[in-house]
């Protein structure tokens, strides 16, 4: 059974016992109270401790001094094995056996993970956003092929110009000499055979008698 401490200041203190399928046990100075406290800083009606799931816990009715948990005042306190409260300036001391403490733990439901609420989303807080990834560019085959057509027109101009100007200088020489540029130039490189070499000149014909 779980048990109740009351110490009021220079009594002695009085302990209470009772069943775990108590629901309610109230506590103040009035005689109408489960748990009777005979001190001046206990209101009539100070407080009750309430079975719940699992355990109890000790609720503040509306007194004048209040209950405290380490010096602190609070409207509920969860009354876990050897906590001290005050009602007033009334000690209250809550104990249990290790039977009831694993009975209680068993009604306790499973503990969820907490929901955490994340702060909310700002201009400088919105996460990065990463440049979309482009293909790599096709290389443009046609400009190579532009590129060579190009150069191959450079060359062929120089092709027509040089015919152009051989076809002109082929035109003058026959006019100044009525012979052909080619044959000129393929004479050019040859040399004249000596005299001595040249056919002999013809006899001189005989004088008339």
């Amino acid at each position: 059974m779980p048990r109740v401490t009351i110490t009021v200041p220079d009594k002695n203190a009085q302990p209470y016992r009772f069943q775990l399928d108590r629901q309610i046990v109230t506590l103040g100075r009035g005689s109408e109270n489960d748990i009777a406290i005979d001190c001046g800083s206990v209101s009539v009606k100070h407080a009750e401790m309430v079975r719940i799931e699992g355990g109890y816990e000790l609720r503040d009715v509306g007194s004048t001094n209040g209950i405290k948990l380490e010096g602190e005042r609070k409207s509920v306190i969860p009354l876990r094995n050897g906590a001290t409260v005050k009602l007033g300036d009334v000690a209250f001391d809550f104990q249990l056996s290790d039977e009831e403490r694993e009975a209680l733990a068993r009604e306790k439901p499973p503990t969820e993970s907490p929901i955490v609420r994340e702060p909310e989303e700002s201009g400088a807080e919105k996460p990065e956003r990463r440049p979309e990834r482009r293909p790599a560019p096709v290389r443009p085959t046609l400009v190579t092929q532009q590129s060579n057509g190009g150069f191959g027109m450079v060359v062929l101009f120089f092709i027509l110009a040089a015919a152009a100007f051989f076809t002109g200088l082929a035109i003058r020489h026959s006019k100044e000499t009525g012979g052909s540029l080619l044959d000129a130039m393929g004479n050019k490189g040859k040399t004249p055979a000596p005299a001595e070499e040249q056919a002999p000149a013809a006899p001189p014909a005989p004088a008339a008698e």
